[in-house]
């Protein structure tokens, strides 16, 4: 995945997404990959449910997304304990 794509990708979306579009390809994609709607895979769900909850905490905040925009994902990352 391209760095400065990635969490759009992950997302299923693409650069000018709406904040309505946004929610929505979310909250489709947390339900699918939420941990307790997938017991027999859980640990991949898991760390998809991450991925997709990390990307969605960034890019539906103005301000972090239009870091992320100039910066990519690897700021956040390694401002993270």
């Amino acid at each position: 995945m391209s760095q400065d794509n990635e969490y759009y990708q992950t997302l299923g979306v693409s650069r000018d997404v709406t904040e309505t579009q946004l929610k929505k390809a979310y909250k489709k994609l947390a339900l699918k990959w939420h941990p307790d709607r997938n017991p027999k895979n859980q640990e991949e769900a898991t760390e998809k449910f991450k991925k997709i909850s990390e990307a969605y905490e960034v890019l539906s905040d103005k301000d972090k997304r239009q870091i992320y925009d100039q910066f990519g994902a690897d700021y956040f990352r390694s401002r993270k304990p």
